[in-house]
């Protein structure tokens, strides 16, 4: 359950795990961490709501151990459960994008770097201070990220709303020690940093949040090493409605208030004392939460509001009306938990799509099953037709098709033969398949997926921190309100008291901002599920946000555009070289390169079975060639411009570019540096993928301005702009890609879409950094956001959930604050009492995150109605482009 690590100073620190149970909102992340924050010793408070695991550091030191921890968690009303050690999932240290871009650019000046294939580092320049402290995947730089990793981690379940998060924010906050408590509350996780040597220790954190009503379990200390795979969930999150512990208490209400009714009909003097006792038997719980609160430094708390106007109302004789407001105030914390479970549902599928065995093959070809978490990178399994791959690996032996839409969304299973990748997850369609584990349970891409869906639901919009900022002067100002209305009228109009005790208590009811806080993180949580079922990963709250406003994207051209794939459809000698030599030489030079054209090259000649010989002391000239020494001679492979000015190039060469070109073919110069003799040319296309055109005419149909840059020629580029539709600029180096988002930045939002490997200069300075990867590491690291199908029109249907979402935060503020002053003027009139109170603050709460949930159904970007101008292109018209 805990890993000790050794700070700069020698001391130790703990890492401790929770899973705490019972978080129904963001609401309740902020109790605990602000309960846990108050903790001698205690930092680093991290809570995951989706996954309901709460991480922390506990100085060694301090006297709060991991049992007053959890007993603290306890105390807000969780249930908490160590977790141990093996479960233990450190949140990732911040990291900064290293983005190998072997070849600095692509396409006709041949720009591809051979020996890059360490990359070279960019800093993301993205503006990721809104999300509180969460650790980013790489691209979305992590300024805001904390210094020191979350040390502790717990499950917190119960939170049904934002300002359970708040609470339990503030409770952590209290606490001497704990510090960086960061609460998913779509995971239902905390994790924080528990200081050594202090006071608190993890018993005090669990303690506090079960004190404020939540669940705890899953505790973890961890070190900042390698997240564990995703842990099983808990009994408690199979439940059904009825067999919760808010399901029962309401079912137990409602028999109460059953009885009184029909007690009334006989025997009317006894039927006030069962309403009474309804109301005792339903605060007792809200009353325990709400002192926990107040002592942890929540007393505006919606579990306080709701404990004064209840019993103030059993005080001045409506105990009927009081026993209606416990039981639908507990009737509205059950539906925000059934509700909150439904946004919780798409990251439990897919921790769940990973097999727990996998069929382990020794070195003499023996078969046992072991657990799947327990495979080591070089283990051999097996995979039999209807399983799914344990593991991410390689083929060895075999060939099938694959269903990898778990992974990637693609419907159609894929045809993989020896040495293909393999994700796990996956479902192996038909053949037999022996596959060599390359990553371990918690690093294969299925893990990669779920931490990176975390960390986004973690983070906080720029939307979600306005609003709940507004929402630390909302209550304070309603009750405000409500204690004038009290007393105000009494005094200064001789109302009567009776009356305006009993308006006043109707609206603290009004007070609680749970519907408004909520309203951003739901449909974020929402819009950030339907993405990644739909194979679009998205990096946080912050970067769904900036893609709805984006009015131009710069595609790169190989690989985005285009299939990424370049076949050589003609090669010409020259001299007296013969094809197969010019090939063959022009291989040897290459064989070293990542890039398309370079393994396009090396492939075409080896389908030839073309004899390909030893280079040495390769070497790129950035943007323009490679070059490299065969059979003693000096040779490069390049650009027709760089040829152009380094070897001699006669007319009739030209003539045979340009024909080419003028074919949308990129060209390639084999030739001797030192004899400034021109050997061949070698002629690629790499075809416009088929959607391209599609996804381009959907971002014209929503107004945003589409651009092509590549550093391929002018004529190539020009013949597939001309297929697609789209504005375009050649001929370009990184910097000079670079220099053109950052003009077309002047104007408007702007998103660069790469392949992940290419441009990282100009997907780091973009405001939104899009990378097409099919599931690689780089996809998943690089940029905001990462397309798993490589499709086009993917980026259309980004745009378009990202707008989907911030108009579904929208009509949820809007409908939230609407409500809510409607509402306070009808009870300062006494139109409305405390039955409607009840429903304006529940009603509000449970319909905005159904509204919420709304976006699930989400269908995509419309179809493009492809007008006369399709397949017009025109060069980029920007300031200054040249």
């Amino acid at each position: 359950m805990s890993l000790e690590t050794l700070d700069g100073t020698g001391a130790q620190d703990e890492q401790l795990g929770f899973r705490v149970e019972g978080m129904d909102c963001a609401s309740c992340v902020g109790k605990i961490e602000t309960a846990l924050g108050r903790i001698d010793g205690v930092s680093n408070v991290q809570v995951n709501f989706t996954n309901e695991t709460l991480t922390l550091t506990r100085s060694t030191s301090s006297r709060n151990t991991a049992r007053d921890i959890a007993k603290k968690i306890r105390s807000l009303g969780f249930d908490v459960q160590a977790l141990p050690a093996s479960e233990m999932s450190a949140a990732p240290a911040p990291r900064h994008a290293a983005h190998a871009h072997d070849h600095a650019g692509c396409g006709g000046h041949h720009d591809h770097g051979h020996g890059h294939a360490h990359g070279h580092a960019h800093d993301h320049g993205h503006d990721h201070g809104a999300c509180s402290g969460h650790d980013h995947a790489p691209a979305s730089a992590s300024r805001g990220a904390p210094s020191t990793p979350p040390n502790v981690s717990m499950r917190v379940e119960g939170m049904d709303c934002a300002s359970c998060v708040g609470k339990i924010e503030t409770a952590l906050a209290r606490m001497d020690g704990v510090s960086d408590a960061r609460i998913n509350f779509t995971a239902e996780t905390l994790e924080l940093t528990l200081a050594s040597g202090g006071p608190t220790q993890l018993g005090h954190i669990e303690k506090t949040i079960k004190s404020l009503g939540f669940g705890v379990s899953d505790v973890r200390r961890h070190d900042g090493s390698a997240p564990a795979a995703p842990a099983a969930a808990s009994t408690a999150r199979h439940q059904r409605w009825w067999q919760t512990k808010k399901g029962k208490h309401v079912l137990g209400l409602g028999g109460l208030m059953g009885s009184a009714y029909a007690i009334a009909q006989f025997v009317p003097g006894y039927a006030e004392w069962i309403f009474a006792a309804a109301v005792i038997a339903g605060v007792l719980p809200f009353a325990r939460k709400a002192f926990a609160l107040a002592v942890s430094g929540s007393p505006f708390s919606i579990e306080t509001l709701m404990v004064v106007a209840s019993l103030g109302a059993l005080v001045i004789g409506e105990a009927e009306e009081a026993a209606a407001v416990v039981f639908l105030f507990a009737i509205g914390e059950l539906l925000e938990s059934v509700a909150a479970g439904r946004a919780r549902a798409g990251i439990k599928a897919l921790a769940s799509l990973v097999p727990k065995t996998a069929v382990l093959l020794d070195a003499a070809g023996g078969q046992r099953e072991v657990p799947a978490a327990s495979l080591r990178v070089s283990d051999r399994v097996l995979v039999r037709p209807g399983d799914r791959v344990p593991a991410d690996g390689k083929i060895l032996r075999g060939e099938s098709s694959l269903d990898e839409s778990p992974i990637t969304g693609e419907s159609v299973p894929r045809q993989k033969a020896i040495g293909a990748d393999v994700f796990a997850g996956s479902i192996n369609v038909d053949g037999v398949l022996e596959v060599q584990v390359e990553k371990t349970a918690s690093d294969n891409t299925i893990s990669r997926i779920i931490q990176l869906v975390e960390q986004a639901q973690s983070s906080k919009a720029p939307t979600a921190r306005f609003i709940e900022k507004f929402s630390r002067y909302y209550t304070p100002a309603v009750m405000a309100i409500a204690a004038l209305i009290v007393v105000v009228p009494p005094l200064a109009m001789g109302g009567d008291w009776g009356t305006w005790l009993y308006r006043g208590l109707a609206l603290l009811l009004i007070a609680c901002p749970c519907a408004l806080v909520l309203s951003t993180p739901a449909a974020i949580a929402s819009g950030l599920a339907v993405a990644t079922r739909r194979g679009l990963l998205i990096k946080g709250g912050n970067a769904l946000e900036t893609i709805g406003r984006v009015r131009a994207i710069a595609f790169d051209k190989t690989g985005t555009l285009t299939e990424g794939k370049p076949r050589i459809t003609e090669v010409l000698p020259f001299g007296l070289f013969k094809h197969q030599q010019v090939l063959a030489l022009a291989a040897a030079v290459e064989s070293g390169s990542n890039h398309p054209l370079a393994k396009a090259i090396v492939a075409h000649a080896k389908s030839l079975d073309v004899a390909i010989p030893q280079a040495t002391g390769a070497s790129a000239i950035a943007g323009k060639a490679v070059r490299a020494t065969v059979n003693g001679s000096a040779l490069a492979v390049g650009s027709p411009a760089h040829a152009e000015q380094t070897a001699t190039l006669t007319a009739a060469h030209r003539r045979e570019i340009d024909k080419l070109e003028d074919g949308g073919k990129t060209v390639v110069v084999l030739f001797d540096e030192a004899s400034k003799n021109v050997l061949g040319l070698l002629a690629l296309r790499d075809e416009p993928r088929r959607d391209a055109r599609e996804g381009v005419a959907q971002l014209n149909a929503m107004g945003v301005r589409s651009v092509m840059l590549t550093g391929d020629n002018r004529r190539t580029a020009q013949a597939i702009a001309g297929k697609l539709g789209i504005e375009w600029e050649a001929e370009l180096l990184p910097q000079d890609k670079l220099r053109l988002v950052n003009e077309m930045k002047r104007d408007a939002k702007v998103a660069m879409v790469g392949d992940g490997i290419n441009d990282a200069p100009a997907l780091a300075t973009a405001d939104v950094g899009i990378a097409m990867g099919g599931g690689t590491d780089v996809a998943l690291e690089t940029a905001d956001a990462a397309l798993l199908k490589s499709r086009v029109t993917d980026v259309a249907h980004l745009v378009a959930l990202s707008r989907a979402t911030m108009a579904n935060i929208h009509q949820n503020v809007v409908f939230a604050i609407g409500l809510k002053g409607l509402f306070l003027v009808t009870t300062v009139l006494g139109i409305t009492g405390l039955w409607v109170a009840v429903l304006a603050d529940t009603g509000a709460t449970a319909l905005v995150t159904l509204n919420a949930l709304r976006l699930l159904r989400f269908k995509g970007a419309p179809e493009a109605n492809h007008g006369d101008d399709a397949g017009r292109p025109t060069t980029l018209s920007v300031p200054s482009a040249r």
